[in-house]
């Protein structure tokens, strides 16, 4: 019987890679994907992937230009093999920060990254949580944007936190359709933080609007870098009279100073999902519990592959 569809994976996330694999039934793909002395990326397709659908699971977190390179070679050297199709799936999407320009001879990385995929030959794009949605129309390619907030959401019932002594807060004023999302899941109220941004990676709480007096208090955001506006929004909302406070996140991009922050901080618990590998880091904090993406995006997998409608996993 020939082989229909074949899951393949980089090196930024491999457990991932596998319980995708897993999940959809199918061994993992066969690839060699090493570096030379001088850092050069060379890949080996270890496998006939002659018309069968392929699918890459690699997402562009630290290090995002060498994550990035590998997934831009496997995707040619798949290409090249004659793959009938090439699904890359980015659990994060590096670089989607850099959206828009913000200031005058600046680049938008994002749609650079968005060109690249296409060039490179990938035929579909699959990712959680972009940072901005809009990214979604830098791509002259299907692009299906899944959620991580049903799994973060199941978890967060099952601590207990929902009803009417529980809020959600939006740590920013950018979050709050995110946020209202939970609230409303969790059947809470709602609440936001209002900051200012001085310069990049550094916050300010100025007040908080809403009220988690007494309450157990959620903060939900998609992505923690540094942790600076999650730990100053935690220690505001405590100010407040929250009686205890924990986050809800989809990457955990933990850069710099951000374990020894979250160690530091009022936050009683960290939920974030495994789109960014988090074994070390789960090591150097407690309060860190990390999430398992395997199953929405292996279902996302198997549906792309029998071509059923997935629109059920974007909410």
């Amino acid at each position: 019987m020939n082989k229909t569809l074949s899951i393949f994976g980089g090196n930024s996330n491999p457990q991932l890679t596998r319980d995708v694999a897993e999940y959809v039934g199918t061994p993992e793909g066969k690839a060699r994907v090493e570096r030379f002395a001088d850092g050069e990326i060379f890949v080996e397709v270890g496998e006939n992937v002659r018309n069968v659908n392929c699918f890459i699971v690699q997402s562009t977190c630290t290090p995002p230009n060498r994550n990035l390179m590998e997934l831009l070679i496997m995707i040619d050297a798949l290409k090249r093999a004659s793959a009938g199709s090439i699904v890359a799936v980015l659990p994060y999407f590096g670089y989607a920060r850099q959206d828009r320009k913000v200031k005058p001879r600046t680049p938008i990385s994002s749609k650079l990254v968005a060109d690249l995929l296409t060039a490179a030959g990938a035929t579909r794009v699959v990712s959680v949580d972009l940072h901005a949605g809009q990214i979604q129309g830098f791509f002259n390619i299907p692009f299906d944007h899944l959620f991580a907030s049903p799994v973060l959401i199941d978890r967060l019932e099952r601590h207990g936190y929902k009803g009417e002594d529980t809020v959600v807060v939006s740590p920013d004023a950018g979050g709050v359709e995110r946020a209202r999302i939970y609230s409303k899941a969790l059947g809470c109220a709602l609440a936001i933080i209002d900051k200012r941004r001085d310069k990049p990676n550094v916050s300010q709480v100025l007040h908080l609007i809403g009220d988690v007096k007494g309450k157990k208090a959620i903060l939900v955001d998609d992505m923690i870098d540094t942790a600076g506006t999650l730990c100053n929004a935690a220690q505001a909302v405590m100010d407040h009279g929250a009686t205890e406070v924990v986050a809800a996140a989809t990457h955990g991009v933990f850069s710099g100073p951000a374990m020894e922050r979250i160690n530091n901080s009022a936050l009683a618990k960290v939920l974030v999902s495994d789109t960014i590998a988090q074994t070390e880091r789960q090591k150097l904090c407690d309060k860190l519990e990390v999430l398992g993406m395997g199953r929405l995006l292996g279902e996302a997998v198997k549906r792309i592959h029998h071509g059923d409608s997935i629109s059920s996993l974007f909410a």
